[in-house]
């Protein structure tokens, strides 16, 4: 597939849907590495606290010793967390600043909860990879990094946190990042990494340039994330419209809406205009956009993450499941996935076992008929033939569906080349999966609609 097209190439009435960017993000790393700290200073000294929530800080008791609040407890908010200095669950605030809108995800750090850092950071443009500066880089650094890289994020923040406890050593700060940049080649995902010498409890380069870090010249850390270029990161060159939904409004009192008949979604990517020739998959009809409506009222184009109703020239058999997708870059369609999987389930993956399989906005019984491999997190390195994948591993497996699946490399869609295992009988989500490029031989065909 070609390269994303950048949202500055759109129409200008398409990019005034945008005035000010999104930016979702993660903070991920080892227990007690300070990652809700560092939210909780993002956001009281960016001066996006209300009063209330300071008031809360206060009543809630935890003031440290130098009588400063506990801003962890912004986001950490179990009793659980509080009690044992952890976080458990995934924890998400929303803030913004003159230059961009953020939401960050608060991602647990132990081995034990790799599974919930898997769910906060998959839909983040960024992620934030914390170190303690004491101990610097351990087995979490490399298994969060090796995950934030697997699920596709292509911005990278490595904030090398407690500074103030190494007493501002330039030193153990670049043996950080040396040890760092010698196995980041080996993901090879990421657009741009940036390191940042940071203190999450005094503030010191997380809103404000610190003064006590006269050879580190780079930006703040929010002076980074309001400024890094996200732009790209959409895949604007290859229309994918999973259907959601047949929406037929049978409004007796309004004549205009007696035979209305659209399809409602999200457009997965690319970019759909009225008039556009496109097909509908997997039966392989080609067809023509009629009408794009929203609840605004019509438009003559739209693009992703837009939702939208479409209104096609044919009436055609489409359901939930189907996708609508152009004439170019066409996605794969077959029963047999090869995909990388990180395991959630505290029983063991074993080939053989029959699963639920929800790609997209449609769900297919499968069975999991390979174990190919697991990795390593201490060499990042892959096992072959495993017996079993445990909880939070993360292997490549071969996967047979009852029917083909339309479906994209998660590599070139997130969207479309992702799915989740889940259990049959329990319902309980088992694994999150990324899949491996379809081969040519799969390609779909497709026919005229007067055919």
């Amino acid at each position: 597939m070609s390269s994303p097209t950048p949202i500055s190439n759109l129409p200008s009435a398409a990019r005034s849907a945008h005035p000010i960017e999104l930016l979702r993000f993660n903070t991920c790393g080892s227990v007690d590495d300070g990652k809700s700290t560092l939210i909780g200073r993002l956001l009281y000294d960016s001066k996006n606290l209300m009063e209330d929530q300071i008031e809360a800080l206060e009543r809630s008791a935890d003031i440290t010793g130098g009588g400063q609040i506990n801003l962890a407890n912004l986001t950490d908010g179990l009793r659980a967390e509080r009690e044992q200095g952890i976080t458990i669950d995934v924890a998400y605030r929303y803030f913004a600043t003159p230059k961009r809108k953020f939401i960050v995800a608060d991602t647990p750090g132990h081995v034990q909860y790799t599974r919930n850092m898997v769910t906060g950071a998959s839909t983040a443009n960024l992620s934030i990879v914390l170190v303690d500066a004491r101990a610097g880089v351990i087995e979490q650094t490399r298994r969060h990094t090796y995950i934030a890289a697997l699920l596709g994020i292509p911005h990278l923040i490595i904030a090398v946190n407690k500074m103030d406890l190494v007493d501002w050593s330039e030193e153990r700060y670049q043996d950080i990042r040396d040890e760092i940049e010698a196995f980041l080649p080996k993901l090879d995902v990421f657009r741009d990494v940036k390191f940042i010498p940071i203190s999450a409890l005094e503030g010191d380069n997380v809103v404000d340039a610190s003064k006590k870090t006269p050879w580190y010249e780079g930006p703040t850390l929010l002076n980074h994330l309001e400024t890094v270029h996200i732009a790209s990161d959409w895949n604007l060159s290859a229309l994918r419209f999973p259907v959601q939904w047949v929406n037929r409004p049978n409004d007796p009192t309004d004549k205009q809406l007696h035979d209305f008949r659209g399809l409602s979604g999200q457009l997965a990517s690319g970019i759909i205009r009225a008039n556009q020739e496109v097909v509908v998959l997997p039966i392989g009809i080609k067809t023509t956009v009629k009408e794009i409506w929203t609840y605004d009222g019509s438009l003559p184009e739209a693009f992703c993450p837009q939702s939208v109703t479409l209104c096609l020239a044919h009436d055609i058999d489409i359901s939930r499941g189907d996708m609508i997708v152009g004439l170019d870059n066409l996605p794969g369609r077959s029963a047999d996935l090869h995909a990388r999987i990180c395991w959630m389930h505290i029983r063991p993956l074993q080939a053989g076992k029959k699963y639920f399989l929800k790609h997209a906005t449609q769900t297919v019984q499968a069975v999991v008929t390979q174990l190919e491999s697991r990795i390593n997190f201490d060499t990042l390195e892959p096992e072959a033939a495993p017996a079993a994948l445990a909880v939070n591993d993360i292997g490549i497996v071969r996967i047979k569906t009852a029917r083909p699946i339309v479906f994209d490399s998660y590599t070139t869609n997130r969207l479309t080349g992702s799915f989740i295992l889940i259990e049959q009988g329990t319902n309980a989500t088992v694994a999150a999966g990324m899949l491996f490029p379809p081969t040519e031989a799969v390609k779909p065909e497709y026919t005229d609609f007067a055919i």
